[in-house]
């Protein structure tokens, strides 16, 4: 067993899709419609054998309140990227890029490499080796 994918709710579903693929090489599949429901997907893709980012928009779902991944449901995902050096140079590109560097590179009490950048939309994203 794998897990396939995990799902997200977006505010702006063009501006998280290029986040992804701009930052980690990953690729995005046709988007998905449903004039009825007023619903909107892209499907991001990391690689062969790798779990799928889900991106969903509908225009009536119920926005956060507080900071995400303080409250119950999903705290935080993680891509890793491959190194050490790769955590470092790619926290320091979303750092130049005006992104919220949350936890900087550093090894966690349970062993991984990793920092921590938020989403444009404020996801709790963990870099890891």
């Amino acid at each position: 067993m794998k897990i396939e994918h995990l799902a997200i709710w977006v505010d702006d579903l063009e501006l998280m899709k290029e986040f992804y693929l701009k930052y980690f090489g990953a690729t995005s599949g046709e988007k998905y419609t449903n004039v009825k429901n007023q619903y909107t997907s892209y499907f991001i893709n990391f690689g062969a054998g790798t779990a799928r980012l889900e991106l969903m928009h509908k225009p009536n779902i119920f926005p956060t309140t507080g900071l995400r991944g303080f409250s119950k449901g999903i705290a935080h995902f993680a891509i890793s990227v491959g190194g050490r050096e790769q955590v470092n140079e790619l926290t320091e590109i979303l750092r130049k890029d005006n992104y919220t560097i949350y936890s900087e590179p550093r090894t966690t009490g349970d062993g991984y490499y990793e920092s921590v950048v938020l989403d444009p939309e404020g996801n709790y994203l963990e870099i890891t080796i």
